[in-house]
């Protein structure tokens, strides 16, 4: 959609969206770069609190993987006219203002329009080492992959407006969603520039999108061990029944270049394309690196999932999924 969109050509301008990665940076005269990046859904909870809480989570999202820390955010809000309680507005606001003060960022303001459908989330700018910018395009073959948050938020959301998620499902889910991200991203900064050759965060796309968009700004392929990714309990045996339409759309727009191999159950590859709201970072490490970043992930209280290898390329496939 964004293929008629000249190339920029502000010198200023170090990361847009034509690499598809998770935030722009803008570099100032002197000084730290800014990062910039706005996201906002519809509600995946009922309880509006929680919603307005996962909605900030996941907005900060964007910057903590390319590296950098968010600072200030402006609210984008879409509510009905009528129908919809004062309190109801009030408690989504103050979800998202509280998640928001947990990260360290000041509420500016925002903007507010009427819509039938509602819709929350924010604007959020950051601060960014020019010289340490986590695209997603800096994976090299040999590289380690780390995921820190388990798959499944789109399946348990739509299980959830069924009433069709076991509350201890439900609750594993919607506790991650609720998480930032701050953590593993502090963890991996803490290291040596070169620890870390690239970082995403999973969210719409699914994991099968985002590590296809890595693999193709990296020039690589991606090798998934599915015995080895973070699944909620339980999910597996909800998917058949609760898969979204954007499920589906990332289905239908990735599988073209992953690779799915003998003994990967049909369950698992549907969690590869579910999309993910306020997911884990997908973290490639150097290899001669990566005890340090397990040890700097587990540190700091995110479990250090490995679940794969950065591989040379191959024609026409960005992502391998083995059993």
């Amino acid at each position: 959609m964004l293929s008629a969109i000249p190339p920029t050509t502000d010198d200023r301008v170090l990361v847009d969206f034509r690499t598809a990665d998770d935030a722009g940076v803008f570099a100032w005269e002197s000084g730290p770069a800014l990062v910039q990046t706005v996201d906002f859904f519809t509600p995946i909870v009922d309880d509006p609190y929680i919603y307005g809480e996962i909605a900030a989570a996941n907005a900060v999202s964007d910057i903590y993987a390319m590296g950098g820390r968010p600072l200030t955010a402006l609210a984008i809000a879409a509510f009905p006219k009528e129908g919809l309680e004062s309190g109801t507005i009030r408690e989504i606001f103050r979800g998202g203002f509280d998640k928001l003060r947990e990260a360290g960022v000041a509420l500016l303001g925002g903007h507010t329009v009427q819509d039938q459908e509602i819709k929350f989330g924010y604007a959020v700018t950051g601060s960014i080492d020019p010289a340490r910018i986590l695209t997603n395009g800096g994976a090299r073959p040999g590289d380690v992959l780390f995921l820190t948050k388990p798959l499944g938020t789109g399946i348990v959301g739509t299980a959830i407006k069924f009433d069709r998620a076991a509350p201890p499902l439900a609750d594993e889910a919607v506790r991650s969603m609720r998480t930032l991200n701050r953590a593993a991203a502090d963890a991996i900064h803490k290291l040596p520039a070169d620890a870390v050759h690239a970082c995403t965060d999973i969210t719409g796309f699914g994991l099968a999108g985002h590590a296809t968009e890595m693999a193709r700004a990296s020039g690589a392929t991606l090798v998934v061990d599915a015995a080895c990714v973070p699944l909620f309990t339980g999910v597996l045996d909800i998917a058949s029944r609760n898969r979204s339409g954007g499920l589906g759309t990332n289905q239908d727009h990735f599988a073209g270049a992953v690779r799915v191999e003998p003994g990967v159950a049909a369950e698992f590859e549907w969690l590869l394309y579910d999309p993910q709201t306020s997911g884990g970072l997908l973290i490639a490490s150097a290899a001669d690196a990566a005890d340090a970043v397990a040890a700097a992930l587990a540190e700091a209280g995110v479990p250090p999932r490995r679940i794969g290898v950065v591989e040379s390329p191959v024609a026409g496939i960005h992502v391998i999924v083995r059993p």
